[in-house]
């Protein structure tokens, strides 16, 4: 999970579920060879922003721009695709919100 998202999942989660989620998610599932993590989070944005889950898009937006596996203009291009695959209105507000992290990330 560090690895993917930058940070890693506090121990006081209550339950199990989340902690058994963490551990196939990202010790069996995104530690697989095959496709980099860097495809993995391309492949992951596309869907999510194609089921309209925008909180789950930023999640993975600011993961993927701290950890490198996308760069600001590499984002932006990610938009323009998935605008015209998606729609309009999703892409209008991937676009918001690639906008605003970049800003972020520029401003600290």
């Amino acid at each position: 999970m560090q690895q993917v998202h930058g940070w890693d999942h506090g121990e006081n989660e209550p339950g199990d579920r989340f902690g058994m989620t963490v551990e196939h998610l990202f010790a069996e599932v995104w530690s697989r060879e095959g496709i980099s993590n860097r495809d993995r989070r391309i492949l992951l944005v596309g869907l999510l922003v194609g089921q309209g889950m925008d909180e789950d898009v930023g999640v993975q937006l600011d993961a993927a721009l701290r950890t490198g596996d996308l760069t600001p203009d590499e984002l932006r291009e990610v938009v323009v695709f998935l605008t015209h695959y998606a729609g309009w209105p999703r892409g209008a507000r991937l676009n918001g919100q690639v906008e605003e992290l970049i800003a972020r990330v520029m401003r600290s």
